[in-house]
């Protein structure tokens, strides 16, 4: 066997590439800096994941798109962001997660510019998806980087995920203001290349800022997992989705049964694997499963119930999109401002009981919503969905912190990507199970006998009805209207009403299951804990 070289004879880069995260000083300026840099494109995939539903009607005009193509240029981004997560965050362990950051956003933003450019329905479907999986490199990247750069100071390391998660939040808040004060200048491309400039700066400062880390010990990826995961989360993403929108048919049911049969497959040869794709041990750590049981329910209410708000808002009050984007704004901002804060609070009280009084307060807020009915309902709405947002911060911040803080070091590309497809697998039965709640109950709120002429599609959604109100004669449209919005206002307040009992116990889980999990240490990580490898 070879004999190593001394280390006199050794290179730079080759003694670099002994240094583990343990050698590393705590962040500087400099590495505060380079988050401000991975926070910009974190805020940019969140927009896209709202934005284009305000360039829909736009584009579809122009590119002549049906309404099935319509779903498919809504949908195929995060059925591929959530698909592709679990992929891209081991990958980045293994090969480096500068250098997939990076790879990635230059994917995104050419994907973009031809996706602003597209001259049919089947090209723009095509760069949604390519946008999906470049989309999916990033967030699992930006946040494994932070791990990297923060993880000797705790306290740091909860500060700068509280500003990741705020940049995400924020991209929720800002996707439908900024989407529509460019739709009213700029051709519904432009949408698209918001994103250009913010991965050419990533470009530019990444390869100055950002330090390189991969898993020493990592072996090849293993090919036949990557096509179990995706064929298991595909089709459950698809099929959630699928049954929220259309109602229940067969061949979304099978999708989820073909999905769920796929994973249980992906989960048996994760168990057999020396180094799998997705590190099951994870899940038997009480900290970690206790979070990602929070983040899912978490996600499943906070994503069915603003799905239907923004309806309420736009059917029921007449707001324009762009119009409720703007009232949505203080939701966001309260959001943000919560996660900021919630890591220094945490340095005095115990996470398990931050993130309980948080989602305590965001069950008030919705048990406001109930309320809402009759005059002042729109400042209800606003108002009972600030509190929401502003409880359900500290939660989305330290249950993120809580799952990257027990992983180890060469594996936080793999716990940030399995945090961020249990929250993507949240929001999307969020909009099922919500929408089907939601639904059912409109569809038991119609007075009868509707107006005569009244087509069927006024009974099955509110926008059946809006649709159908304009082929009748004044006063019957008027009367389905009525007492359509009287119906959907009755799916709002059932669909807070249930989204209240369940964060109230997901707060009793959080007291329960993380009450053993201390105050952020005011101490630096000790030397000697799993490490990645610096590569460069």
């Amino acid at each position: 066997m070879r004999e190593p070289p001394s280390p006199a004879a050794r290179t730079d880069d080759e003694r670099t590439r002994d240094v583990t995260t343990a050698d590393l000083p705590r962040a500087g300026r400099k590495e505060w800096i380079t988050l401000a840099v991975l926070a910009l494109p974190t805020l940019l995939v969140s927009m896209d994941l709202s934005v284009l539903n305000l360039a829909l009607p736009q584009l579809s005009q122009d590119l002549g798109a049906d309404s099935v193509e319509q779903l498919w240029i809504i949908d195929s981004y995060g059925f591929v962001v959530a698909a592709f997560l679990i992929t891209m965050g081991t990958l980045g362990d293994r090969i480096g997660r500068r250098k997939v950051l990076l790879l990635g956003a230059a994917a995104f933003g050419l994907a973009s510019t031809v996706a602003a450019f597209s001259v049919s329905t089947p090209m723009l479907i095509t760069t949604r998806v390519l946008m999906g999986v470049a989309g999916a490199t990033l967030a699992p990247s930006t946040l494994a980087l932070i791990v990297t750069m923060f993880h000797r100071d705790p306290r740091q390391m909860g500060a700068a995920i509280g500003v990741w998660v705020s940049a995400f939040m924020g991209g929720l808040a800002l996707g439908p203001v900024v989407g529509g004060v460019m739709l009213q200048f700029f051709w519904w491309g432009s949408v698209f290349l918001l994103s250009v400039p913010v991965m050419l700066i990533l470009l530019v400062a990444g390869p100055l800022l950002l330090p390189e880390f991969r898993n020493p010990g990592a072996k090849r990826l293993d090919p036949l997992s990557v096509v179990l995961s995706l064929a298991g989360l595909l089709p459950v993403v698809y099929g959630v989705k699928e049954l929220a929108q259309n109602g229940w048919s067969i061949a979304p049911a099978l999708a989820i049964v073909v999905g769920v049969v796929m994973g249980a497959v992906f989960v048996v040869r994760q168990r057999t694997l020396e180094d799998p794709l997705m590190d099951l041990r994870l899940f038997g750590h009480r900290q970690v499963s206790a979070a990602l049981v929070i983040n899912v329910f978490g996600a499943v209410v906070g994503g069915g119930t603003i799905f239907v708000v923004n309806v309420w808002l736009q059917a029921v009050e007449g707001l324009s999109p762009l119009k409720a984007g703007l009232l949505m704004m203080p939701s966001g901002a309260a959001m943000v401002v919560t996660a900021m804060s919630a890591p220094a609070i945490a340095r005095r009280v115990r996470p398990a009981y931050v993130i309980a009084a948080g989602l305590t307060v965001a069950a008030i807020g919705y048990l406001v919503l109930t309320l809402v009915g009759g005059d002042g309902g729109l400042a209800l709405v606003i108002t009972g969905v600030t509190i929401t947002s502003a409880g359900s911060g500290p939660q989305a911040a330290l249950t993120t912190n809580l799952i990257l803080a027990a992983s180890p070091q060469e594996r936080s590309g793999a716990a940030a990507s399995l945090s961020e497809t249990c929250g993507q697998l949240g929001i999307a039965l969020g909009a099922g199970v919500m929408g089907s709640v939601a639904t059912a109950v409109y569809g038991a709120g119609l007075s009868d006998p509707l107006p005569a002429g009244t087509p069927e599609s006024a009974r099955e959604s509110v926008i059946g009805a809006l649709t159908a109100a304009k082929g009748l004669p004044a006063d019957s449209a008027d009367a389905l209207l009525r007492n359509a919005h009287h119906a959907f206002t009755g799916s709002l307040t059932a669909v807070c009403a249930i989204s209240a009992v369940v964060l109230l116990g997901l707060a009793a889980i959080a007291a329960a299951l993380l009450r053993h999990v201390g105050v952020t240490a005011d101490t630096p990580a000790e030397a000697g804990e799993p490490s990645a490898q610096p590569v460069g």
